[in-house]
């Protein structure tokens, strides 16, 4: 009878070990991938930050002479906004073409910029931030274009140049 009862109790102990929850860190695991970054990246992206900072207010943006209009709702990048002005065949880190934002409460939250090349200009993915981390994305949002999504404001844990963010809420209607 001992030996019918233990049977048993080894096989509820099996499955109750198997599915405890464990513990991960995902802050870290996102962290790392951001920290796997060049010190000159991560330079580059302090200028982008610093250049972009500003834009944390929505209305600024809104104000340039030339203003960032709204171009698209995007799943996993937010709501798009584009200064046409700057689409050039230039990657200028200070400048991006598109800023991209979710709602948060009644104001627009800044959580990442996107810097757009035309096709015209170059047959193969753009030279961008310093290394070969940033990932250019031909005929983007179905125009003839190169973009390059950065998770500037609103860290994404596959990565800082990754199109999709799974930390942007679904705004999309």
């Amino acid at each position: 009878m001992k030996r019918f009862l233990a049977i048993p109790i080894l096989a509820i102990c099996a499955l109750l070990i198997g599915s405890a929850a464990i513990p991960t860190n995902t802050t870290t695991a996102a962290s790392a991938v951001v920290d796997n970054l060049s010190p000159e990246t991560n330079r580059e992206l302090a200028r982008a930050r610093a250049a972009t900072a500003k834009y944390h207010d929505f209305e600024l943006a809104n104000a340039e002479p030339e203003p960032y209009t709204f171009l698209a709702c995007v799943p996993g990048e937010g709501l798009e906004f584009v200064n046409w002005s700057l689409v050039d065949c230039n990657f200028d880190i200070e400048h991006p073409e598109a800023l991209h934002y979710v709602p948060d409460g009644n104001k627009m939250k800044l959580v990442g910029v996107e810097y757009v090349i035309p096709v015209a200009c170059t047959a193969t993915p753009p030279e961008g931030f310093t290394g070969d981390n940033d990932e250019w994305e031909f005929m983007a949002e179905g125009l003839p274009i190169w973009s390059l999504r950065v998770a500037l404001w609103l860290p994404n844990p596959d990565g800082m140049f990754k199109e999709k963010n799974p930390r942007i809420p679904d705004v999309c209607p």
